[in-house]
């Protein structure tokens, strides 16, 4: 019984890429208890391998996490796999605002010690305690009271390309960084109105949970998340009050909700919303990058990164690990410093 990928991650993309029919990209989650997490990951693995399905999917004794595509041809079929379990059943499902199929390229189902990496003792509060969910209407109409405190619970990275107009954006690596540092920005608030979002809503449930064990008395959540929010704003022909790009973790790195682009080239400072992954794949690095510096820099975060690429093969092995050492230290996901990026 094969359940894991063992092809090579060029010959996958370029299978991807050769294909003659459609995917759906989509996103679900769902906090249940499952007594076997790793059984329950190999028989996702068997049923949604041979139904085609790509994706990143994380299974823990606490629930799923799942984003991933599925082949039009085979979505009946899938969503009949998840009714058929019942843990599964009825699952909300957010379907991409943006899709052009190619988001993921293999299909990756790993356990986990939690589906959302929180840094919470989750026996220390009622984690089922949860905000009160919004649709896409309520939170617009939530967000005109002057009172109400409407905080994003994404990475700093996510929120510089897109976010909600007037909307808190912690400067924050990571989730678990942010739920103390907004409970203790916001301790003499705690009477006033909270709202949360998260790119799907999954981080939202978690955090609203926190929050009201942290003694906010009014904590509210964007249901669905951005996802569903632009998909309910397009839906009713609601004003969208979020500006700019969602970032989404896959291949695409992004989808656009509004024209608005508010963030900048990291390496020129030209108006720019473009998310992409240096080519020296020994650096990798998450960054923004307009077109004139991707062709100037050939995709790559520095001159550094640049001249490692171009160099031979055995080259290039052994200046990726000289380069990869101060770099890890000296710089962070979707942070950037100008002059660096320019060589000087």
């Amino acid at each position: 019984m094969v359940i894991q990928n063992k092809v090579n991650r060029n010959e996958l993309r370029a299978r991807l890429m050769q294909e003659d029919f459609r995917r759906i990209t989509i996103s679900f989650y769902r906090y249940v208890i499952l007594e076997d997490a790793a059984r329950t990951r190999d028989e996702l693995y068997v049923a949604w391998s041979a139904l085609g399905c790509f994706g990143r999917i994380y299974v823990a004794r606490e629930g799923i996490n799942a984003q991933m595509n599925v082949p039009e041809h085979h979505y009946e079929a899938f969503l009949a796999d998840l009714n058929s379990r019942s843990w599964l059943a009825g699952v909300p499902i957010k379907q991409a605002v943006e899709d052009d199929g190619k988001s993921f390229y293999k299909l990756a189902i790993k356990t986990r010690e939690k589906i959302v990496a929180d840094g919470l003792d989750d026996h220390a509060f009622d984690v089922t305690n949860v905000g009160t969910h919004l649709t896409a209407a309520q939170f617009n109409a939530a967000m005109e009271d002057p009172d109400t405190i409407v905080v994003d619970m994404r990475n700093h990275y996510e929120s510089e390309v897109g976010h909600f107009r007037n909307a808190i954006t912690p400067d924050v690596d990571t989730f678990r960084e942010e739920l103390p540092l907004v409970a203790d920005m916001l301790q003499d608030k705690k009477d006033k109105k909270l709202l949360l979002y998260c790119t799907g809503g999954i981080r939202c449930e978690k955090a609203s949970a926190y929050f009201k064990h942290e003694g906010f008395q009014d904590v509210n959540q964007l249901y669905g998340g951005i996802i569903e929010y632009a998909r309910q704003v397009k839906q009713q022909g609601l004003e969208s009050k979020f500006v700019g790009k969602n970032f989404v973790f896959d291949e695409r790195l992004g989808e656009r909700i509004s024209a608005e682009i508010i963030s900048h080239c990291h390496q020129c400072g030209e108006l720019s919303d473009h998310h992409t992954n240096c080519r020296n794949s020994e650096c990798h690095l998450l960054f923004i990058q307009c077109e004139k510096c991707s062709e100037k820099f050939q995709g790559c975060c520095s001159a550094a990164c640049k001249e490692v690429i171009n160099l031979p093969e055995a080259e290039q092995r052994a200046r990726r690990k000289e380069l990869a050492k101060p770099k890890a230290a000296d710089f962070k996901k979707g942070r950037w410093n100008v002059r660096a990026a320019a060589g000087e």
